[in-house]
């Protein structure tokens, strides 16, 4: 693998660090007036309500060089002097990918504003407790993801953070984090794309793990992050069929979500039947059931168009009770920080210290019924 490949369309971060001093609780100074200490008291999950967020929290990387993966852009400026990363960064075409590849200071104060963003956005569903799951997408490794549960997510009560390293270029995989007790183990379900050798790189396997629910029956989740839209849609037609040959081998009376990025943008839907064939006829929508009003969850500029390229399905159980309330439908956009003036999402900004991500998340809930 190249650097160069590294360098995909996400990687879209600006060039400078503004110096900020920080603590161990990775607050900002300016920001130590208005901290306190999270309740040290477990959060409970509803005995009849689970809510289900799905977000993509864009380029969640840490500070280390993972061997074996191509995150050189995701570097402290101290150790970019090497001539070899430097004459790997001068190969990449796209200035601002090549910048970002030489000049990006990656530090652990950068790091910790993005979690801090990251944190704030979860925080503000639920009045301050976040959704009972998140699958979360774009995450490098558990190292980080515990960063953000232990350090930034405490009142939010997450008893683990569920990743298994996948095989994407880029070293980005999905993820999980949840109040309500794992059972077993989790499963990462390889995605075979050596169909297609110009995007088999861009592949990330479907996690799937087994939560309790209040009830003590069992809820099945699926991480998902499909093949971007730059790629073939067989790519993603594929990885929909490995989705639904995946949830066929379960119960037939388990409950069971899939929530992500399926990178499906609207034009996709609209002009092929990928939808009717392989979404639609197998689960329900949550935002076609629900979210009235909601324009999407990601914003193509160049396009002007927005698209649900994240979303949230549910397969229900009739036997087990557990429903989808279309009410509890809604794209999140409570924290300010996440979107533009025009409400579209507000990416990752590091020179002017703001933006979360260029997904915004979407949220659903089941209720046990009578």
């Amino acid at each position: 693998m190249t650097l160069a490949s590294k360098t995909g369309p996400c990687l879209l971060f600006s060039l400078f660090l503004v110096a900020c001093a920080s603590d161990p609780s990775g607050m900002r100074a300016d920001e130590q007036a208005g901290y306190s200490e999270p309740d040290p008291r477990p959060v409970q999950a509803n005995s009849n309500r689970v809510s289900v967020m799905a977000f993509n929290v864009e380029n969640l990387f840490d500070t280390a060089d993972d061997p074996g993966k191509n995150d050189a852009t995701y570097l402290p400026a101290s150790i970019k002097t090497d001539p070899a990363h430097i004459e790997a960064c001068n190969l990449i075409e796209v200035d601002r990918w090549r910048e970002d590849c030489l000049y990006l200071d990656w530090s652990e104060e950068a790091l910790n504003f993005k979690l801090e963003q990251v944190a704030k956005t979860i925080l503000a569903y639920n009045d301050g407790l976040g959704p009972d799951i998140i699958a979360l997408q774009e995450v490098e490794n558990i190292h980080v993801l515990e960063q953000l549960r232990n350090e930034y997510l405490q009142p939010a009560g997450y008893l683990e953070s569920i990743l298994i390293e996948g095989i994407d270029d880029r070293g980005i995989d999905v993820a999980f984090l949840s109040r309500l007790p794992k059972v077993g183990e989790a499963i990462l379900h390889p995605l075979d794309m050596s169909a297609f050798p110009q995007g088999a790189q861009d592949t990330r396997g479907v996690l799937q793990a087994d939560f309790e629910l209040p009830d003590g029956s069992v809820l099945t989740g699926f991480s998902v992050h499909f093949p971007a839209p730059f790629h073939p849609i067989e790519m993603r037609w594929v990885a929909y069929q490995h989705l639904n040959s995946v949830r066929a081998q379960l119960p037939e009376d388990r409950p069971v979500f899939a929530a992500g990025d399926f990178n499906t943008p609207t034009r996709e839907k609209n002009e092929t039947t990928i939808m009717d064939d392989m979404v639609r006829a197998h689960w329900i929508v949550a935002h076609e059931v629900g979210c009235e009003g909601c324009k999407g969850t990601n914003y193509w500029a160049r396009g002007e168009s927005w698209s649900f390229l994240d979303m949230v399905l549910y397969s229900p159980s009739a036997a087990r009770g557990w429903q989808l309330d279309p009410q509890s439908v809604e794209v999140v956009t409570a924290y300010a920080g996440q979107t533009n003036n025009d409400g579209t999402p507000n990416r990752f900004d590091l020179e002017q210290r703001e933006g979360v991500s260029d997904h915004l998340p979407i949220v659903m809930a089941i209720e046990r019924l009578p």
